[in-house]
């Protein structure tokens, strides 16, 4: 079905890239969010990258799948963005934390679970935040989650890694700032 839009797109017609908008805005944003950690940034993140994708699909060979290609172009825009920022702000970026361990919130209601999740991404570094939204939530592979970052799979191996422990450090002071406790 993509292969048809695809080449309707080449071949001038504005209206088919429709089908690629409505199919990716959400997955766009999320990921955007999970870099920049702000809603007004990550749209404009999306915004750019619907835009260059648009520009620059005569170019895209098909030898991976859209969304791959896509979403490495919104990381690419969203950590541009990220870097804009932090030089404007003068801040340094933040350092990926170390280690592993499990999660139990199966106490909290799907509500609260996804609340908490989404609060937990927004305070971690920008490639723990990605890497996970990617690998658990997407359910892509490591091979994808490389393609889409330009990661090489023991990068992607150790990010996952090291962001479990991160995510489950945030989540536990999060609900203890909630006055929840965690077992």
């Amino acid at each position: 079905m993509e292969e048809l839009y695809i080449k309707k797109v080449i071949e001038g017609d504005e209206q088919g890239y429709r089908y690629f908008i409505r199919r990716y805005q959400d997955m766009a944003f999320s990921i955007a969010i999970s870099v920049v950690k702000d809603e007004f940034l990550a749209e404009e993140v999306v915004q750019e990258a619907f835009m260059k994708a648009f520009e620059k699909m005569p170019a895209f060979k098909q030898q991976s799948k859209f969304s791959t290609w896509f979403y490495r172009i919104i990381v690419n825009k969203a950590f541009r963005q990220l870097d804009k920022e932090k030089k404007w702000k003068n801040e340094p970026l933040v350092a990926i934390e170390d280690a592993i361990e499990t999660i139990a919130i199966d106490q909290l209601e799907s509500d609260e679970r996804k609340y908490f999740i989404n609060e937990t991404l927004k305070v971690m570094t920008p490639n723990e935040s990605l890497a996970l939204r990617l690998f658990y939530l997407e359910e892509l592979s490591l091979n994808e989650v490389g393609d889409i970052t330009g990661w090489s799979a023991s990068k992607v191996k150790v990010v996952i890694h090291r962001a479990r422990k991160s995510f489950y450090s945030h989540l536990n002071a999060i609900l203890k700032k909630e006055s929840r406790l965690i077992i």
